[in-house]
């Protein structure tokens, strides 16, 4: 079978702005059917107003707050009740708060809402996945992977020590491109596809939320004339959702419509499965 993007479902987490709200226009206009999710209803359901009127699409909204693994499980359970078919999940919704705080299942806000939350999302939406294959998963990562030096620290992987929120980030984001590679090994058999992408440095609100550190919001803004615009950012997320098969064989970490090597610690194997394992425990689903 041919891949073709017009008449597939698509689901793309935090879709009412930035960079997730550019990818979901464009897929629009390719003919998909787009779902979005964002944490407040209110700008869930504005934005799919807009890029409704934008594309001349019908855009459907969730609810999803990936900080609470209630509210994933909800989503999920309601998304997959509502739909016979899943053919493309993007998991592009990603936070940098300013300073350690926990979620309401307890875990450093970062690692839950940037790993643990689509880790989860993910697998609760597998089997609606697998039955529409072939089907992808788009994990939005970063090149800031590569700052994480050293091992993945299993024994601490909420970070009580040596907290900071630019290395709580690379952690998550390497966590991103671990999870797509172990993902991909777990699915290929049945037609499904794994990637992660690097967007670039993206001219979007993240770094102004009030939980967000100082010194991000204020280079954002400095630094807007120079960064990228958000649907430039969404390129490499609507180039795997439309290129065909053979073009997503070329690598699992994509950036400007290529792949590029990540650092060589996110493709160790040993590593990426045993971050499966222990994400696993975290969110509570059978091994």
């Amino acid at each position: 079978m041919v891949w073709n993007i017009e008449g597939k479902t698509v689901l793309i987490t935090g879709g009412n702005s930035g960079i997730g709200k550019a990818t979901a226009t464009e897929l629009a206009r390719h003919g998909a059917e787009v779902t979005i999710t964002a944490r407040n209803r209110p700008h869930g359901t504005a934005a799919a107003r807009e890029i409704g009127a934008a594309t001349g699409a019908q855009i459907g909204v969730g609810h999803l707050d990936l900080a609470s693994l209630d509210s994933v499980r909800a989503f999920a359970k309601d998304y997959s009740s509502n739909h016979e078919s899943l053919h493309v999940l993007i998991n592009n919704a990603g936070v940098m708060t300013g300073r350690r705080r926990l979620t309401v299942d307890g875990y450093e806000w970062t690692f839950a809402v940037n790993h643990l939350g689509p880790f989860l999302l993910t697998n609760l939406l597998t089997d609606l996945l697998v039955s529409s294959a072939p089907a992808r998963i788009i994990t939005v990562s970063s090149e800031i992977q590569r700052s994480a030096k050293g091992e993945l620290d299993f024994d601490d992987l909420q970070m009580q020590r040596g907290y900071s929120p630019s290395r709580a980030y690379a952690v998550s984001k390497r966590a991103n491109i671990l999870f797509t590679v172990e993902l991909d090994r777990r699915l290929r058999s049945s037609g499904v596809s794994a990637r992660a992408v690097h967007p670039g440095v993206v001219a979007t609100s993240f770094g102004r939320d009030p939980e967000s550190p100082r010194w991000m919001g204020a280079m954002t803004v400095m630094l807007k004339p120079f960064l990228r615009s958000p649907a430039r950012g969404a390129g490499t997320s609507v180039y795997l959702a439309t290129a065909a098969d053979d073009a997503l064989s070329r690598g699992i970490y994509w950036s400007d419509e290529a792949p590029i090597d990540p650092s060589p610690a996110t493709l160790d194997e040993h590593t990426a499965a045993r971050l499966w394992d222990e994400s696993q425990k975290l969110v509570g689903l059978a091994g």
